[in-house]
């Protein structure tokens, strides 16, 4: 019964995405309205879109589930995200905006050279593909063990049907559809956390004080860790981890600032920025006391909490505890979390792949279209082989995953643009994609080698270590060559 339900939902769900998309696209749908939304798009539409496309599947499940082994500290890294979108805001949304980019890695070739620009865009491609991949495999993973497995239905099937309905309502129109069907799934998205927040108090307690109450009690309220250097939930590790992450996993990141580039101009993307950084924390306090409630809620239910953080949300959604309505609202809130992040996730890669590498503008508007729509395909075939890839591999938790992956494959990222922004000189661009491959590798060898030495193991400030080599990589590969003389 429960499987029909979340059927149900999926199939009503889609239907009115698809019809939205289809008024939205109607009619546009040459590569300007596919790459940039025509430069069109209103700015709080945008704003409001882009909380469902950064939270996606991963927060809706991983972050109540969290508080289980590191209480309420992942608000540290909230902290330090909204400081980075004030950085994006005023650095480098006016470059952007200013050499009129369509994809933000066009400024690494102006800046730095053809090799610069080609790698910037390649870990774009390899660090946005796995993790989106990452955050569609988990709710696969959900929508299979919920529903598909009791049909009988292959978990490949279940993937390839997953990334097929994204497909299918952006190849069309690309971005100038998702802003607003992003805008409707985060409406569901945060309508869900809402009500579901309001289900699972009423087995708490009767009244907003007694909740709030059980909240402050419970071992799991901690957020500040000051006093252990050791711990990767470390305050400065994590505000400041925070701030990078954003700023890579946003500003350097084509999926997140193709939405901004959509807006009709700076000071408008601005404002989105603004919005869509102060929401951020709020939302995800939300989650977190979410994940105590459930965590209280369980324990007067003499229900035992699943060792797996990622599993303690669907536990209560699909058994039943909380009724067939949260059952529905669950289905709604991952559905849209995961679709609105990977939605635009699809366009972003397929915008880069199509402009930094095929290099599609220099062909007429109708073989461009083609070899657009080829890629859209072609990239959608690549996300069900990699979800398929990490249902090989597991993780204990995606979120955790993702942001791992990010401090080894975005870190090349942040020394390049720190470079270009923040230097006179040009290094010898041939020598850049080799500088952006050893950074990685000296990096895990370094967290190895400590490791073993200290037992102390790094976090996701990785990521800054990461950066900070790549830069000092480009430093010395410009020893001996004269400075750039042309304003990028």
């Amino acid at each position: 019964m429960n499987g029909l339900f979340i059927l149900l939902t999926i199939v009503l769900y889609f239907g009115l995405l698809l019809a939205v998309s289809g008024w939205a696209g109607k009619r546009h749908s040459d590569n300007d309205a596919f790459f940039r939304g025509n430069r069109e798009s209103p700015w709080y539409i945008v704003s409001f879109g882009m909380i469902g496309a950064s939270l996606s599947g991963v927060t809706f499940v991983s972050v109540p589930g969290m508080v289980q082994t590191i209480d309420m500290t992942y608000m540290q890294t909230c902290m330090g995200f909204f400081c980075g979108y004030l950085i994006i805001a005023h650095v480098l949304l006016p470059l952007y905006y200013r050499l009129n980019l369509t994809s933000i890695y066009t400024y690494l070739g102006k800046r730095l050279g053809r090799y610069s620009y080609k790698t910037g865009a390649s870990f774009f491609l390899l660090s946005k593909t796995l993790g989106a991949a990452a955050r569609l495999y988990l709710v696969c993973v959900i929508l299979q063990h919920f529903v598909f497995d009791a049909y009988h239905i292959p978990f490949a099937v279940t993937a390839i049907g997953t990334v097929a309905l994204i497909w299918l309502y952006t190849r069309k129109s690309g971005i100038r559809s998702i802003v607003w069907t992003d805008s409707l799934q985060t409406f569901c998205l945060l309508l869900a956390l809402g009500l579901i927040l309001y289900q699972t108090a009423t087995l708490v307690s009767p009244d907003f004080k007694g909740v709030w109450n059980a909240i402050q009690e419970s071992g799991h309220s901690r957020i500040f860790v000051f006093d252990d250097w050791q711990s990767k939930q470390n305050f400065f590790k994590q505000f400041f981890s925070g701030i990078f992450i954003t700023i890579v996993m946003t500003g350097l990141d084509q999926d997140m600032m193709q939405k901004n580039l959509s807006c009709r101009n700076l000071k408008e993307a601005q404002k989105n920025m603004y919005c869509y950084g102060l929401s951020f924390v709020p939302v995800n306090y939300l989650f977190l006391c979410l994940g105590i409630l459930l965590v209280l809620a369980a324990s007067q239910l003499h229900i035992e909490v699943p060792a797996k953080g990622d599993d303690l949300l669907p536990m209560f959604a699909a058994g039943g505890h909380l009724g067939y309505t949260v059952l529905v609202l669950f289905t709604i809130g991952i559905i849209a979390a995961a679709f609105s992040s990977a939605d635009s996730a699809l366009a972003a890669l397929t915008t880069s792949f199509c402009i930094d590498i095929l290099n599609i503008e220099r062909y007429p508007e109708q073989r461009a279209q083609r070899i657009r729509k080829g890629s859209h395909l072609l990239i959608a075939t690549v996300f069900v082989l990699c979800i398929l890839a990490f249902e090989t591999i597991g993780s204990p938790s995606v979120i955790d995953t993702i942001y791992t992956l990010a401090s080894y494959t975005y870190g090349p990222l942040l020394g390049l643009f720190c470079f270009g922004l923040f230097t006179r000189m040009r290094p010898r661009d041939k020598g850049v994609p080799y500088i952006a491959l050893a950074s990685p590798v000296v990096c895990y060898l370094t967290d190895r080698a400590v490791f073993l030495a200290t037992g102390y193991r790094f976090g996701y400030e990785m990521l800054m270590l990461n950066g900070l080599l790549t830069f000092g990589g480009l430093a010395l590969l410009s020893i001996g060559r004269n400075r750039t003389t042309h304003d990028v």
